[in-house]
């Protein structure tokens, strides 16, 4: 492998890890690039080449997540609510699958204010890509539909992730996947049918001469919205 060749995952890994672990025991701004290099096994110049800085180490995983849930959503998908749902799962079985180096970075990033406002910065690139692929996917969606979607499968993730984080109890992946069945039904789009209750059901009839405007019109004042 050449210097200019991208460093495999798994050492990659192992460089988040050894730096996550400095950063936990003796602070981050008390820790230096060079200690990493060294700790890790490897050089100043090639840490910088893999990562950029101290503060990308620290977010290389999301990195690694938003391209690859971007490659995915620029696929088809049967259902464009269904694979924004399911691209937020791939984020947490992601972490989910080393809980004690996920719990390592929390605790980092909760220490520094710096770090706490790259995470919050990070997690709106997600909602925001989540957001372009849904109006992409659905030419005529709302915009307020697809950000708020795009945001609450975002909030409702952190909310599980987050339980992992702090209990350090296993949260099975099956918590998450039962809360955005959740919220698909609340927002009226979850792909499995529903029985609804007697006030959910509208029936309206209109002349098919009428401008669609006007039907638009009676059903809002008809139905208050």
């Amino acid at each position: 492998m050449s210097d200019t060749t991208a460093a495999a995952p798994s050492s990659r890994t192992a460089v988040v890890a050894v730096a996550l672990d400095l950063f936990d025991r003796n602070g981050f701004d008390a820790t230096s690039v060079e200690q990493i290099a060294q700790a890790a096994g490897s050089s100043r110049s090639t840490f910088f080449r893999q990562f950029g800085g101290k503060d990308d180490v620290v977010f290389a995983d999301h990195e690694l997540l938003l391209a690859q849930l971007r490659e995915n959503l620029s696929r088809p998908h049967e259902n464009p609510w269904v694979a924004v749902c399911e691209a937020a799962i791939t984020v947490f079985e992601h972490f989910a699958a080393d809980p004690e180096l996920a719990r390592r970075r929390y605790s980092v990033v909760r220490k520094v204010p710096a770090l706490r406002e790259r995470e919050i910065v990070t997690v709106f690139r997600y909602e925001r890509l989540f957001d372009e692929y849904l109006r992409g996917a659905l030419p005529g969606l709302d915009p307020i539909d697809a950000v708020g979607f795009s945001a609450s499968v975002a909030a409702v993730h952190n909310h599980v992730l987050r339980q992992l984080l702090r209990d350090r109890e296993p949260v099975p992946v099956s918590v998450l996947r039962t809360a955005l069945d959740d919220l698909m039904r609340k927002f009226g789009v979850h792909p499995d049918p529903e029985h609804p209750n007697p006030d959910d059901v509208v029936v309206a009839v209109f002349p098919k001469r009428m401008p669609l405007a006007e039907v638009t019109r009676r059903l809002h004042s008809s139905l208050d919205l």
